[in-house]
């Protein structure tokens, strides 16, 4: 099996992860803009706990994205720079996959909606089934309004996106129990990685990239009052 490292950073929490044999190692840190700070430390902790060095790694999986812009650069960012260095291959996992199996594992779901918050009053949202418990996008992931969320049939919603945008989502069926606990973490994109690198999808490092749903993520203070008025 497959030794996977797995850098997850696109949300307010960083998380680190080792998949060696049966084995998972993990670590998390909350704080946005410590990101870039905490990643390393992590790894390096990681690695010392399972008495390897990065070399070991058969390749490192990243979250790519979506999500926030500065965090998944940093993911990306930082899982290159340690794949040029170490000579291995890098393998980018969409994080509302990630979501999704997190679901999985907690609920027995497998009609699953990802939802999270991508500021702005907008939601990065994809739905899922699982077939040999791999998710498959029913619906690819996209950015929407709170309010153009519209799942295929019954599905477990996750993700802090209904949260955020609750006054959107009341009266919606599926969000009803939804699970606003689950978030992007490194040991589905370690676990959706290991499938990924058996499946021979792994990239070299230069090839990587982040996934961005937003076109445009920065607004001038002309469009940001247009924005503020709108919404008044």
């Amino acid at each position: 099996m497959a030794t996977i490292l797995a850098i997850e950073t696109s949300s307010e929490m960083a998380s680190c992860a080792l998949l060696r044999g049966e084995r998972v190692y993990f670590r998390e840190s909350s704080g946005v803009r410590t990101h870039s700070q905490a990643v390393l430390p992590m790894i390096q902790e990681l690695l010392a706990e399972a008495g390897i060095v990065l070399r070991d790694c058969d390749a490192i999986a990243y979250g790519a994205g979506p999500g926030s812009f500065t965090g998944v650069r940093t993911a990306c960012g930082i899982a290159q720079g340690l794949g040029f260095g170490a000579g291995l291959p890098l393998l980018p996992v969409v994080t509302l996959d990630a979501m999704a199996l997190a679901c999985l594992a907690r609920h027995g779901s497998d009609e699953v909606l990802a939802v999270l918050d991508a500021r702005m009053n907008e939601v990065y949202w994809a739905q899922y089934r699982f077939d040999g418990g791999q998710p498959v996008a029913v619906l690819p992931p996209a950015l929407a309004a709170p309010g153009d969320v519209a799942p295929a049939g019954p599905v477990r919603a996750c993700g802090n996106g209904i949260a955020a945008y609750a006054e959107a989502f009341a009266g919606k069926e599926f969000a009803d129990g939804a699970d606003g606990a689950i978030m992007p973490h490194a040991v589905q994109v370690a676990q959706l990685g290991r499938a990924a690198f058996a499946a021979g999808h792994a990239v070299p490092a230069a090839q990587a990239q982040p996934l961005y749903l937003r076109n445009k993520v920065a607004y001038t203070k002309a469009e940001r009052e247009v924005m503020k008025a709108a919404q008044a």
